[in-house]
């Protein structure tokens, strides 16, 4: 029988207990790897859940996602889709403002050139129920504040306002304050009044007089101005400006301040807009500017008949004062009355 040989007690690993141990197979040192590491991810998995997702996972999401889906976030769609903002869609949610108003522009344009009176009532009756009820939008000194700060609002959900404000511009320039005679629904409303008033009722203004008290309205646009910039305080417009009536909100004392007003106008025709108006005032400076004017005759240097009519002070003597008229029309059908104006009445008689 033979003999194993001892082995040498170096050569044999020794365990913890100072007993010899097996050597550890290299499948036991990969489960024991893999042990650690499942276990090191079941300690940082609640920390990484607090923090954000690991880049692999946002990777795959993304990966995953198809085209045109919702978000790896919201894989059951549950978040509203958001429509792509056009002109078109734009253009089509503005459309009825847009159109209103050219509806409107195009019968005060249409007044205008044709000089018709029925027709100017009819526009001053829709400019009280569209401009004034309806959208409550007239010009503000706020808006010519907006404009000197450039304050203005955003172009693309405002067309139908730009629209409005550029031909109540350009309108100016062309031919001078229509805006103040045919569009401002508050003018519109007074001239309604003055058309139902007994004319005994009236207060003639002596015009020197009314050519200092036309003043007025200037140094109100100045002051009103000069606060805004001042206090950047825009509430301020409804001590100087009646066209809140047409909200129908205000307080108890503005609404008592506004019948005084109103009651006035009984006597004196277009009070407010003669006399108070800032934005008439800035539209007065505006139509400086005038390309249209009302022609004259050489008979005019003399003749009163159109300087008695004028409703507004325009009219001293040979000169029409574009910064006060408003084209109501008045002298400009008399012009063209054969039977009344003295330049076709000496025309058929010199045979001219």
């Amino acid at each position: 029988m033979t003999r194993r040989a001892a082995r040498h007690p170096s050569s044999s690993p020794v365990g913890p207990a100072g007993g010899p141990t097996e050597p550890l197979a290299v499948g036991s040192v990969l489960r024991r790897g893999l042990v650690a590491l499942l276990l090191a991810g079941a300690v940082a998995w609640p920390v990484g859940a607090a923090t954000s997702s690991p880049p692999m996972a946002s990777s795959f999401a993304a990966a995953v996602q198809p085209a045109g889906e919702a978000p790896a976030d919201d894989l059951w769609n549950f978040e509203d889709e958001e429509e792509v903002e056009t002109w078109g869609t734009l253009l089509r949610d503005q459309g009825t403002d847009l159109a209103l108003f050219a509806a409107f522009a195009t019968l005060a344009l249409v007044s205008f050139h044709r000089k018709s009176v029925p027709l100017k009532y009819v526009t001053l009756v829709a400019a009280v129920a569209y401009l004034g009820f309806y959208k409550s939008q007239l010009i503000s000194v706020v808006n010519i504040y907006s404009a000197a700060t450039g304050n203005l609002p955003v172009f693309r959900y405002s067309l139908a306002w730009y629209l409005f404000a550029g031909f109540t511009v350009v309108s100016t320039i062309l031919w001078g304050r229509l805006y103040c005679g045919r569009v401002c629904a508050y003018g519109a409303l007074t001239q309604l009044l003055d058309r139902v008033v007994p004319a005994r009722l009236r207060l003639e203004v002596p015009p020197w007089l009314e050519h200092r008290a036309a003043r007025i309205k200037y140094f109100l646009l100045g002051a009103t101005l000069i606060y805004f910039l001042a206090t950047s305080d825009i509430a301020a417009y409804r001590y100087v400006e009646p066209f809140w009536m047409f909200t129908l909100r205000s307080t108890p004392a503005l609404w008592t301040a506004l019948a005084l007003l109103l009651l006035a106008t009984v006597f004196v025709r277009n009070l407010y807009c003669r006399f108070l108006c800032p934005v008439g005032a800035a539209l007065g400076l505006l139509s400086t500017l005038t390309v249209f004017r009302i022609k004259r005759w050489s008979e005019c240097n003399t003749c009163k008949i159109c300087e008695k009519a004028c409703e507004w002070g325009a009219i001293q003597g040979p000169r029409i004062d574009m910064t006060e008229c408003v084209r109501c029309d008045d002298c400009e059908r008399l012009y063209a009355d054969t039977a009344k104006c003295p330049h076709w009445i000496i025309l058929r008689r010199t045979g001219a």
